[in-house]
């Protein structure tokens, strides 16, 4: 029950920012709750195919997802993340720790850089949206393969990564990258899953207690991207992974 309540806070808090979170639930999940690190990784990827159902619905009733973007980056995502997952079955449990930190408080590094020193994203509006041509394969395969692999390597959702990758490559608005990252996430999240299910790191009843938690969580705090202030949403993009960084380090 602790486990399902925990997700369940944890829930709304990415369903609010548009993340998977599966970088935050391993933190969780090794420090607080003692898995091990494969096993964190395995359970928390294939559950956010299950929280990013939820989240995307959600979204999409909202408004908040550009489709056509999402499911060609996903697509090349998802094929990036079955590698990925292969990759992480090689490295020892303690390596893949800090490595797996690491990329969360570059993914905070990213975010922060972004949102607060540049400040190109002020607008509501997808003024520079182009879904067409060659470049817009080109930067979806490229965004897609890239944020895949690391999360099957690391587990993570790669969410910052999606979003920074949406909003300069793609000029999507903050509240549409949000959305737009939760498709994104989905099919990398099978198939990063799948992998690591192939390799026997997916404890199914931890999986049953993590998806009830962030599923209704997620769901709910879907609600609140579009009706709280941008500059919030931006804050808590930030702290999320920052968050689950200084977790695996303790």
């Amino acid at each position: 029950m602790m486990i399902i309540v925990t997700m369940l806070v944890l829930g709304l808090i990415l369903g609010f920012v548009g993340a998977g979170g599966s970088g935050v639930i391993i933190a969780i999940l090794t420090t607080v709750f003692g898995f091990s690190i494969h096993t964190a990784l395995g359970t928390s990827l294939l559950a956010m195919v299950f929280t990013t159902i939820s989240g995307t619905f959600s979204h999409i009733r909202e408004g908040n997802v550009v489709p056509k973007a999402g499911a060609a980056i996903g697509a090349f995502g998802a094929v990036g993340a079955f590698a990925g997952a292969h990759i992480a079955n090689r490295i020892p449990a303690h390596d893949l720790t800090w490595l797996t930190s690491c990329m969360l408080f570059v993914s905070a590094l990213l975010l922060w850089g972004r949102m607060f020193l540049y400040k190109k994203q002020t607008s509501e509006t997808d003024d520079r949206l182009n879904l067409h041509g060659v470049r817009f394969w080109v930067s979806a395969i490229c965004l897609g393969l890239v944020t895949g692999l690391l999360s099957g390597t690391f587990g993570i959702g790669s969410t910052p990564f999606i979003q920074i990758g949406l909003l300069l490559l793609f000029g999507m608005s903050i509240r549409h990258a949000a959305g737009t990252t939760m498709l994104v996430i989905l099919p990398i999240a099978l198939l990063g899953g799948i992998g690591y299910l192939w390799n026997g790191y997916v404890n199914l009843t931890l999986l049953a207690e993590v998806v009830i938690g962030t599923m209704i969580g997620s769901y709910i705090g879907a609600k609140f991207t579009k009706r709280l202030p941008p500059l919030l949403l931006k804050i808590a993009m930030v702290t999320v992974p920052t968050i689950g960084g200084l977790l695996l380090l303790v």
